[in-house]
């Protein structure tokens, strides 16, 4: 090199690709991220069980510890795989989370509450695709606004728009079945990735008062069916309905104000053991917590939730490539919203849109996606590890 050349590396290079899986993953792994993770699904467990033991002994507590031990083998599975094949094969996993949207809109998809969302499947079980699009989507994103971020550039308008194009397809989809709550799960994330990303301002502005505008046109058309839409009646006048769903939410809130700071004890809740609150095992397994638990047991499982989130983001923080980055933060912004969301509707702050407790509430679909994220994050961590 002639004397006087900078020897100082350019600002725009390429930054170092991911390392290859490292021998013994397990051992690597981000074991905060997986313990907290296991022991939100554990605690879940107790919760899912106090709320269903009068009614049905053992019954869904054998399957929800079953669908932590499949979610588990899951993560273990995504967390193995290389993270340059993970890379590779997200188109591919996202066009398969559109084609299981599809079929639910066809004959071999079922009706719950209103919404067709499910898919029958031999044996008795059942999968929900709109559950496994939000990983599939935080992969879909990640690909199409990291590309360019790995150049040192930010996302141009082709890109973002590329983006919001790969998340209309399984929002629209959802909306017909019609699924408002994930759809506006994967909307929150969709969001918060595209601005993570550095994507202009004025852009994000125009999306997010298309969104505004697409949900009042939701509630004041047919896309709604009638049991959700009197789920939003409910929360707008508690009294509007009080032998249906207004009784629901009126109870949930009588339940978690009856917890006080302490609880009434594990397995001695009034509401709960009394069977006053429907789902309770699922969207409102947090009643459980509140009146149980009380106040204290509630805050420690929503810092437990909030420290799987950090730990997300930090190891989107400590990400060799944009691709790893983006995935990991569109992970953290789904567990984020539908936090916030599940526990809202418990607290009467939110409408009740059917939104599962990651990791906690009772659901097949629900903890298998919630354990693909932790997969999803684990990979990534590995791929930022120098030998």
């Amino acid at each position: 090199m002639p004397p006087g050349a900078d020897h100082r590396r350019p600002v725009l290079s390429r930054p170092r690709g991911p390392r290859p899986a490292l021998p013994g993953t397990w051992a690597r792994s981000d074991w905060g991220l997986v313990i907290g993770a296991l022991g939100l699904s554990l605690v879940g467990a107790l919760l899912v069980w106090s709320a269903t033991h009068n009614d049905a002994g053992t019954a869904y507590l054998t399957r929800h510890l079953l669908n932590t031990a499949l979610g588990v083998a899951l993560a273990a599975a995504v967390t193995r795989t290389g993270h340059q094949l993970l890379r590779a094969v997200a188109p591919v996993l996202y066009l398969l989370s559109v084609l299981g949207l599809v079929l639910v809109l066809t004959p071999l998809g079922s009706t719950v509450n209103g919404s067709r969302s499910w898919i029958l499947l031999p044996g008795g079980f059942s999968v929900q695709p709109s559950e496994l699009a939000k990983a599939a989507l935080c992969l879909g994103l990640a690909i199409i606004l990291g590309e360019r971020l790995d150049r040192g550039a930010a996302p141009d308008g082709r890109d973002v728009a590329v983006a919001w194009a790969v998340a209309a397809v399984p929002i629209g989809l959802v909306m017909l079945q019609p699924d408002l709550g994930s759809a506006l799960v994967l909307g929150a994330l969709a969001f918060g990735v595209v601005a993570l990303s550095g994507a202009p301002k004025r852009g994000l502005a125009l999306v997010l008062g298309l969104v505004v505008a697409g949900v009042v046109a939701a509630l004041t058309t047919p896309l709604l069916s009638d049991y959700q839409r009197d789920r939003l009646t409910a929360f707008a006048d508690p009294q509007a309905d009080p032998q249906g769903i207004g009784y629901q939410t009126r109870q949930v809130r009588i339940a978690i104000g009856s917890g006080g700071w302490q609880g009434q004890g594990l397995f001695e809740g009034r509401q709960t053991q009394g069977g006053f609150i429907p789902y309770q095992q699922t969207d409102f397994v947090f009643s459980v917590a509140g009146e149980e638990l009380g106040f204290v047991g509630a805050a420690g499982l929503l810092l437990l939730l909030g420290f799987v989130v950090i730990r997300s983001v930090v190891v989107a923080a400590r990400a060799r490539d944009a691709f790893g980055r983006l995935m990991a933060l569109g992970v953290a912004t789904w567990f984020t919203f539908q936090v916030f969301e599940n526990v809202g509707m418990n607290l009467g702050l939110m409408p009740v849109t059917g939104l599962p407790l990651p990791f906690v509430s009772y659901g097949g679909s629900s903890m298998f996606a919630c354990w693909l994220a932790v997969g999803l994050v684990n990979n990534v961590h590995l791929s930022s590890l120098r030998r």
